[in-house]
């Protein structure tokens, strides 16, 4: 948490703050948020904390009225980042996949504040206009191939990190849910409708319900978000779930509407393992306990299995890697204590020697690893182990 803190998180003079995501100089939205989650338990007593994480708060919501379509953002309006992109780039941003998860943070992160500390003050005008941009293109990506003017192409890249069609995406039909370009490891998505992106978004939506109501007193907001939230779980629930030859009834992990389904889990948070930690279902919901067993099987073709380890990967890494971020969603979704405690043994095991988490590491020899400086995953064990203490953010 101090490596976090010493050496990401920047205080600018205007009171908001800039989150780095450690060996690249720019702002995810959802990576940000999702690194100084932790900082939530101590902000509710440290005043100089808890401005810490409202002034991301802030930045994030500014960012999106830059453009809710871009997930990364610069420091400065200097131009850095993925510039050369197919897409509507300007200065201020670093790369411009569109991606649900971008969106669903900084409400989440809004909410978090006001749970554990008290605060509504993050509740101002940047919020409810940025709020008001995201129910917007959530609307919008509801009917992407007829309202949606969002296009991206990167050339020279693997396939992984353009769209197909012109830079329109797979072809979708309307479903009820909001499409995606791009999946939370910044890959493109094979069918436009991501899955546990769209629960992530329902969890979201509810929490803007919830604001509106007791908070900034405005009844058209808390229908507008409903009504869209009741949509997307129509479309979830129609188009989301597949009944399994093995595991029975189970969350597909992307859709198109048309047929197809993408029977998998990637590491990255949203993803089918982490709908507890969402708050979108209990672990003991039917549906997502058979989907748990298939994913943490081989029947998920990112499931990985070795001499070190086993867990999720991602086709964002090399095959055979698995990411500390799984594991811990793995852990804090668990209800078995050993299993908890094996986890956070494994953990301390593959750090490769550094004391710190990476991106990725490979199942056979973990000093084989991707980024050495990755916030996220150092985070994201640190609320692990805090969970195993039995100390929680609070979430309502």
């Amino acid at each position: 948490m101090a490596n976090t803190w010493n050496t990401t998180i920047k205080r600018k003079p205007d009171g908001t703050t800039f989150v780095i995501t450690g060996d690249i100089p720019a702002m995810w939205l959802r990576d940000s948020a999702a690194q100084v989650r932790p900082f939530l338990i101590p902000a509710a007593e440290d005043e100089d904390i808890a401005d810490m994480i409202e002034g991301l708060v802030e930045r994030q919501f500014s960012c999106i009225q830059l453009d809710p379509y871009a997930n990364a953002f610069n420091e400065e309006a200097d131009g850095k980042g993925h510039q050369q992109d197919l897409t509507k780039m300007s200065p201020w941003i670093w790369e411009r996949k569109y991606e649900i998860d971008s969106l669903c943070y900084p409400i989440q992160l809004s909410y978090l504040l006001w749970k554990n500390t008290g605060r509504t003050t993050q509740f101002n005008d940047s919020f409810l206009q940025g709020v008001g941009r995201i129910l917007e293109v959530w609307t919008t990506e509801q009917n992407h191939e007829s309202d949606s003017n969002y296009l991206f192409q990167r050339l020279d890249c693997p396939a992984t990190d353009t769209l197909v069609r012109g830079g329109k995406g797979s072809l979708t039909a309307y479903t009820g849910m909001t499409w995606s370009g791009f999946r939370p490891s910044d890959d493109a998505c094979e069918y436009g409708y991501l899955v546990p992106a769209n629960m992530f978004a329902t969890v979201v939506l509810g929490y803007v319900c919830e604001i509106a109501r007791e908070v900034l007193f405005n009844p058209e907001l808390e229908e507008t978000a409903a009504n869209l939230a009741k949509q997307l779980e129509e479309g979830i629930r129609h188009y989301g779930i597949m009944d399994h030859p093995e595991f029975g009834p189970v969350y597909v992990y992307e859709t198109d509407g048309q047929g197809h389904v993408n029977i998998m889990d990637d590491a990255n948070v949203p993803s089918l393992l982490s709908i507890p930690y969402l708050g979108y279902a209990d672990v003991n919901d039917p549906v997502y306990a058979n989907t748990r067993r298939l994913i943490l099987s081989q029947a998920n073709p990112y499931f990985f299995e070795g001499r070190a380890a086993a867990g999720i990967g991602s086709p964002h890494t090399p095959s055979m890697y698995i990411w500390p971020i799984a594991l811990a969603v793995q852990g804090m979704t668990s209800t078995k204590r050993e299993e908890q405690e094996f986890l956070l043994d494994l953990l301390e095991q593959t750090d490769g020697g550094t004391g710190f988490m990476h991106e990725a590491f490979h199942v056979d020899q973990p000093d084989e690893y991707t980024r050495p400086w990755f916030s996220w995953a150092n985070m994201m064990f640190c609320e692990f182990l805090l969970f195993y203490c039995g100390i929680q953010v609070k979430r309502s």
